[in-house]
């Protein structure tokens, strides 16, 4: 079955129905500029009412080593997703945690930059000159789905709703969707109606 993962998650209540709703993790982005940033200490204290079984993302662009590391640790997350310039060696230096790296698609020859990564899971976004995510926007997915098929770990995003998942799972097959602004009733606040229609769309249909 595709696991879900809700990213964006500013505030417990967002948490705690997505974790109701079936969702399989969530996703804090510790990116200031992004309208969906969470301070470390706001997450860590979402991180500690959680259960163990929903996985804790932190979304990171080109963040200090060492800075990723005190986040990650303090807010007991489990997997680290680098979401901007992050060479291969940079993703290697984070033991003990799954790493995924973020790779925006706007032609076929995007993928060509996978080679150069080891990482736990590649996730697959729009690409937009506005901003490294969150955009609401879908990539071609034929580019993808056209390709050879990509190990170990897949995660698709971009433009994602419970209108279009399924067209979206079928053509790629996934491992994992990464949804965010589509859940959303404005920037950082999620619309607790779609979370639901979303994920019982998803489970209902893999």
């Amino acid at each position: 079955m595709v696991k879900v993962k809700v990213c964006g998650i500013t505030n417990l209540e967002d948490a705690l129905y997505s974790l109701f709703a079936g969702a399989d993790a969530i996703g804090f982005v510790f990116y200031k500029r992004s309208p969906r940033y969470i301070s470390p200490a706001q997450a860590e204290n979402i991180s500690r009412i959680l259960p163990k079984k929903i996985k804790r993302v932190g979304v990171f662009v080109d963040e200090h080593v060492s800075a990723v590391r005190e986040i990650a640790k303090a807010c007991k997350l489990d997997m680290l997703q680098f979401h901007g310039q992050e060479s291969g060696a940079y993703c290697r230096k984070f033991k003990g945690y799954k790493v995924i790296k973020a790779f925006r698609i706007s032609k076929k020859e995007d993928l060509a930059k996978i080679s150069g990564y080891k990482t736990f899971g590649y996730l697959f976004d729009s690409f937009s000159a506005a901003g490294l995510g969150g955009t609401g926007k879908k990539f071609n997915w034929k580019i993808l789905a056209q390709s050879a098929k990509i190990e170990p770990v897949v995660f698709i995003s971009g433009g994602l709703t419970a209108g279009n998942v399924t067209k979206a799972v079928k053509l790629l097959k996934p491992d994992w969707v990464d949804v965010s602004s589509g859940l959303e009733s404005s920037p950082g606040k999620k619309d607790h109606r779609k979370i639901k229609r979303f994920i019982r769309v998803l489970k209902k249909k893999t």
